[in-house]
């Protein structure tokens, strides 16, 4: 028993291994499941069961974050916790950028739960180096956090002004290099992502992209871009790694899901973008005091993140309510 003990208790990143396990066994299952039984046949995801599914994955991220909260102290739950919703809300926006992309591709609504799962995995993988690097170089070089606020806080004013280079898909470098290395197909083969195909030039037979697994490497590509941004932003709050990649992860599983009903009413949320500027800046603003040894309170953090968060969202509802000057807008351009 003892070497099982010993493995069980090893310190990885300043955590023990069991609690990696805990939350690696809740992914894995949480994955399983999704794709095994919930979505184990292609169709179109309604919006009451992409409500469902969400509801599903904050209960279990609650969940988890009591558990932490109860085995590692109140500090370490109030840090899991404000993660969680910085990530959810920073990561807001990389939701209606999905849906740009999907809609560039003509992908079909029953497709597009595929390539969010697939994009998921990817995500999984990107967080876990970037977040291992990150907490590498601020224990080595603390003064690496001034560059983090510096950027978010310019991230944010880019944001203000609505400088958005991430859907400008024509002349975006990840899609010209696919076109120009890969086959792609023009049109979709069911829910494929790879087809054998006859080459127009040879007549052998090779293998092709379709759209598909073009708008999957698209969807890494912003979800890496918006991890940028989002990964600094949870260092203000914590240098934990375990903290920092669990409510990264928890975060991206349940915005995922509720993917089908805010992209069927993005134009609602014209005004989230001004919230989610606001946060970025005010966590940039944050981290660039940690080395100064300005510690802002954790739930003084989590308790602005959602105030700003709400307003824009109740404020975007009530602008855009039927009836209301930007619905009207918002319908007419829909006519043109």
């Amino acid at each position: 028993m003892e070497p099982l003990f010993a493995i069980l208790y090893a310190d990885v990143f300043g955590t023990p291994a069991y609690f990696w396990m805990a939350f690696a066994g809740i992914v894995v299952a949480l994955l399983a499941f999704d794709l095994g039984i919930l979505h184990k046949d292609d169709h179109e995801i309604s919006a009451r069961e992409s409500f469902m599914l969400y509801a599903g994955y904050v209960a279990i991220a609650l969940g988890f974050g009591a558990w932490v909260w109860w085995s590692r102290g109140a500090q370490s739950g109030l840090e899991f916790y404000t993660g969680y919703v910085i990530e959810q809300s920073l990561a807001m926006d990389n939701i209606f950028v999905i849906a740009t992309i999907f809609s560039y591709f003509a992908v079909p609504r029953v497709y597009q739960h595929r390539v969010l799962f697939w994009g998921i995995l990817g995500a999984i993988i990107m967080r876990a180096i970037m977040i291992g690097l990150g907490a590498a170089l601020v224990t080595e070089f603390n003064w690496i956090l001034y560059l983090f606020g510096a950027f978010l806080v310019f991230t944010g004013i880019k944001m203000y002004l609505g400088t958005d280079e991430a859907t400008d898909f024509d002349n975006n470098p990840v899609l010209k290099y696919l076109r120009k290395h890969f086959r792609i197909t023009n049109e979709l083969h069911g829910h494929d992502f790879t087809v054998k195909k006859p080459d127009p030039k040879t007549g052998k037979i090779v293998t092709w992209l379709t759209p598909l697994a073009v708008a999957l490497v698209l969807v890494e590509f912003v979800d890496l871009i918006f991890a940028v941004d989002s990964v600094p932003a949870i260092f203000a709050v914590t240098l934990d790694p375990f903290i920092v990649y669990t409510s990264n992860i928890f975060a991206i599983l349940g915005l995922r899901s509720l993917y089908f009903a805010l992209a069927a009413a993005m134009h609602r949320f014209k005004y989230l973008k001004i919230s989610l500027a606001t946060i970025l800046t005010l966590v940039g603003i944050k981290i660039f005091l940690v080395p100064m040894g300005v510690k802002v309170d954790t739930l003084l953090s989590l308790v602005a993140t959602l105030s700003i968060l709400a307003a824009g969202i109740l404020f975007s509802l009530w602008r855009t309510r039927k009836g209301g000057p930007e619905e009207a807008e918002s319908q007419q351009e829909l006519a043109n």
